[in-house]
């Protein structure tokens, strides 16, 4: 997983463009969500797809922790390590998410950005899972056909309406975005192969 600085510093010049254009379609869908400091739903049970210079960039962000923060991290990735072997679906909890908390919320990976939005993919719309435990976009979602509901908003009064953004995981780590910024990736796995890989 060593990669040379310049990638590393392209890969945050790219964050920080990503960053700019996920909040901006954050602000724009204000009236629909509903994310908090602390709930933790989206970084449970779940796979987390990341790439080896994320790790890398996360890793950097777990340093810069204190020596109790790392050793609970140690323990968790041991314990999401035997959680994803047991799991049917290969799902575990972040390592990570303390108390319900990010510890690494700066250096998170892309996933984590960008989670939350309705995310439109070759013709296709997907309304993010907390939709269905009261957050996001529960006050306009059909829960039977997995839309979103007309009727839902335009009962609202919102002028704003929910929309869709092209901002799945592949999309946002396509070969196109490494020629644009110039770095790699690198290779891909759900999280905790490629933090048990780095042992």
């Amino acid at each position: 997983m060593n990669m040379d600085i310049d990638n590393i510093k392209n890969y945050i010049l790219y964050l920080k463009f990503l960053d700019e254009k996920l909040n901006n379609f954050f602000k724009a869908q204000s009236p629909y969500i509903f994310c908090h400091k602390g709930c933790g739903k989206c970084c449970k049970n779940a796979l987390f797809p990341y790439s080896s210079v994320e790790v890398q960039y996360l890793m950097h962000g777990f340093g810069k922790l204190d020596v109790e923060t790392q050793n609970i991290i140690q323990n968790n990735i041991k314990k999401a390590a035997q959680d994803k072997e047991n799991s049917a679906e290969n799902r575990y909890d972040c390592p990570f998410l303390i108390n319900d908390i990010c510890c690494v919320y700066e250096y998170r990976g892309i996933i984590c950005r960008s989670f939350g939005l309705v995310t439109s993919t070759e013709g296709n719309s997907k309304v993010p899972f907390c939709a269905y435990e009261g957050l996001n976009y529960s006050n306009v979602v059909d829960t039977e056909n997995n839309t979103i509901s007309l009727e839902k908003f335009q009962k609202l009064n919102i002028k704003q309406e929910p929309l869709s953004y092209n901002i799945g995981y592949n999309f946002l780590t396509s070969e196109k975005v490494e020629k644009v910024f110039n770095f790699k990736f690198g290779e891909k796995k759900c999280l905790i192969d490629l933090l048990c890989d780095k042992k």
